[in-house]
């Protein structure tokens, strides 16, 4: 059973589902998706997800001592990451399993690579492709196309997902696809 507690800020358009725990102070902008298991505390600054982005299955967000968490606009956080009081820019993907550790800031266009772990006040530019242990900027590329096609299919999955469809229908698939 899941928790949205009372200082949780949305609109009707974000889907959370019902297995998500959000404690604390987290303000979710229009048509973000919560999946399952994710987790989000804030018991001191703030959790704060931008428009159209999507927050996947067992992600872990929570913030630092020092540093709330931000996450831009049409951003994938994807299953089982964990963001600790850093700030994420505009278009970017946090890959399965990374870490984003306190302090740290990922600029807007860029790609965490899963596995990844971003130490503490590490700071990466827009368009940068990140990864490692610790992470370090591997190439320079605008990512913003991809995902923002990424952050656009969960808003799609999670409307379906708000009437009970939990597949997408082939013609829909097909067209997301043309845009990868």
């Amino acid at each position: 059973m899941g928790h949205v507690g009372k200082e949780v800020s949305c609109d009707d358009s974000v889907w959370i589902h019902p297995t998500a725990l959000l404690h604390g102070l987290v303000q979710l902008e229009s048509q973000v998706s919560v999946w399952p298991n994710v987790v989000m505390r804030s018991e001191i600054h703030h959790i704060h997800i931008g428009k159209r982005s999507n927050i996947q299955d067992f992600v872990m967000v929570h913030v630092g001592y020092k540093t709330p968490t931000i996450v831009g606009d049409d951003c994938s956080i994807t299953h089982h990451a964990t963001l600790h009081g850093c700030e994420i820019g505009d278009r970017c993907l946090i890959g399965i399993n990374a870490t984003i550790m306190d302090g740290a800031k990922i600029g807007a266009n860029s790609i965490v690579a899963g596995h990844s772990i971003v130490t503490e006040n590490s700071v990466f530019p827009e368009n940068s492709v990140i990864a490692g242990v610790p992470a370090k900027q591997v190439k320079t590329l605008d990512n913003s196309a991809a995902n923002i096609a990424n952050a656009r299919f969960y808003v799609l999955n999670a409307e379906h997902y708000a009437k009970g469809i939990e597949r997408l229908p082939h013609e829909q698939v097909l067209a997301i696809m043309a845009d990868l």
